[in-house]
């Protein structure tokens, strides 16, 4: 297997954004358990230390014209290319997800790139508005950054949701302060290593690895706008906190997602595509699927078809593309699924296939697994499960099926199949998620970085991707001048001058271009 070299490792792990390099933690490779080697864990001072450095950096990069910032952005695209294959060796070893997997992950950061670097400019550029009064008043709309922006990250998109949230902050004239998770900090730090190589400059990106409860907490202390993805109970707290502090947030948080198979659809399509759209990363995916409502007329001939396919998964550990589905990346993650599938056995549901753990695979292998009776008193039915466990609900039509996916306070993501995308597109847009995909999971909605990604109720608050994505780190900045006074003149009372400015009002609205 093709491992990241020791030196490598060590290399990137003297990035990480830390003064005093006595305290370590262990990263393990999670195929098997072996450690990789350590990364320095930092501390309050080392966050204040990064804060220091970025804000002192982050005015000078802020004047430079946008084309010079984004040339730096093109430039690292260029290497991540260059790069690929030893990116996916990092990005797999950490998380454990399917080489396919980990090829979706760097091509999101891909697109990221491709994205901010073309349309950044135009979106960035001051834009003018209608004054109020033509010739006599006239307003643009400037976009200020916010100044140094924190990114707490996840482990089951390293890349993705760490780096590749920071690239539209750090174009938007922002300094970028990360925090990786704990289990996964190499990954961010080749990506921010490519980033210095294309000459970026070093004060402006800073990983400090670390605790939640240390490095961010101290993060969120100094942050001037936030970027969060991780668990809506950990976002509301911090929501809370940003909310005290009267900064800005930004969270993708958690989901229950449901795809819904209408009568009309391509059966073997559905259930071919739905395997994908469950076990992507072995189900540890923000938008994967875990509820699927299909019309009854239909649900014998899918869930026959999704249950042979998701029973003939190759898992495995492994460096190539041959392998469907790879790992879970903690004993935590492990425990959820043994806990939900359980539970639900208990209480009446019936495995389709898989329902076991694999240590005889690895230490933290779990089979795709296939539930059917599942009912509202059981664990999986409502709350986010995050690993490899989906559950097929038959209903009797659409209609019914549309309450089912809406009756949840998350909203993240869905699919729907059917048809024609006529059809789907009327069915997606009944649904409470920030996102629907017709006719896939998940792929075309996260891959299309001209829209915006998020979610509604609990699932976030906020968007990534499109111009959203960028925008939201930057403050707006109207600048409107007068070319005469707005005094009455003196030969006009103050109520015929209100008057006549009433009038002149109304009668801008009938104008061209109004």
């Amino acid at each position: 297997m093709p491992v990241p070299s020791s030196d490598v490792l060590r290399r990137l792990s003297h990035l990480a954004a830390v003064a005093d390099p006595g305290a370590s933690t262990a990263i393990s490779e999670v195929f098997t358990g072996r450690v990789l080697g350590t990364v320095p864990v930092g501390d309050a001072a080392d966050v204040a230390a990064a804060f220091g450095k970025a804000r002192a950096a982050q005015p000078e990069w802020a004047q430079r014209p946008i084309r010079e910032r984004t040339a730096i952005f093109e430039r690292a695209r260029s290497l991540l290319l260059a790069e690929w294959e030893q990116l996916l060796d990092i990005i797999q070893a950490e998380t454990g997800k399917a080489r396919w997997a980990a090829y979706e992950e760097a091509m999101a950061l891909l697109l990221v790139l491709q994205y901010y670097t073309d349309k950044s400019p135009a979106l960035l550029a001051p834009q003018r508005v209608p004054g109020v009064l033509p010739m006599i008043m006239r307003a643009g709309v400037h976009r200020k950054p916010k100044g140094v922006v924190g990114v707490i990250a996840p482990w089951n998109y390293p890349i993705a949701l760490s780096i590749g949230d920071g690239i539209p902050a750090l174009i938007a004239g922002n300094a970028v302060v990360v925090k990786p998770d704990s289990l996964t900090p190499y990954s961010p730090l080749f990506v921010t290593e490519l980033l210095y190589r294309a000459g970026l400059p070093r004060d402006l990106l800073a990983v400090v690895p670390g605790a939640g409860r240390v490095v961010g907490r101290a993060i969120l202390d100094h942050c001037d706008f936030l970027m969060f993805t991780g668990s809506s109970a950990t976002g509301r707290t911090l929501a809370e906190e940003c909310g005290r502090r009267l900064v800005g947030l930004s969270a993708e948080l958690g989901g229950k997602n449901a795809m819904i198979v209408a009568k009309s659809a391509n059966i073997d399509r559905a259930a071919t595509s739905a395997v994908r759209a469950c076990f992507s990363n072995s189900g540890q995916l923000c938008v994967a699927i875990e509820r699927i409502y299909v019309e009854e007329p239909v649900a014998a001939e899918f869930s026959a078809k999704f249950v042979a396919a998701t029973a003939a998964m190759t898992l495995r550990a492994g460096y190539d593309f041959d392998i469907d589905m790879g790992s879970l990346i903690s004993s935590g993650q492990v425990e959820t699924m043994l806990k939900h599938v359980t539970d639900a056995t208990s209480k009446g549901a019936t495995v389709l296939t898989g329902g076991a753990a694999r240590p005889d695979l690895g230490p933290l292998f779990f089979e795709p697994t296939v539930l059917t009776d599942v009912t509202d008193e059981m664990d999986c039915h409502r709350a986010e499960t995050f690993g490899p466990l989906v559950s097929i609900y038959p209903v009797a039509d659409v209609d019914a099926a549309v309450r089912e996916a809406n009756d949840t306070e998350y909203g993240l993501n869905a699919s729907v199949w059917a048809g024609s995308r006529a059809e789907g597109e009327k069915i997606a847009i009944r649904l409470r998620t920030g996102s629907v995909n017709v006719n896939e999971g998940y792929a075309p909605a996260f891959a299309t970085t001209a829209a915006p990604m998020g979610g509604v109720g609990t699932s976030g608050i906020g968007r990534r991707h499109g111009p959203d994505g960028l925008l939201k780190y930057t403050d707006a900045q109207t600048v409107a001048s007068a070319g005469l006074s707005m005094d009455p003149p003196p030969f006009l009372t103050n109520e015929k001058w209100q008057n006549m400015l009433r009038s002149m009002v109304r009668a801008v609205r009938h104008l061209p271009g109004r």
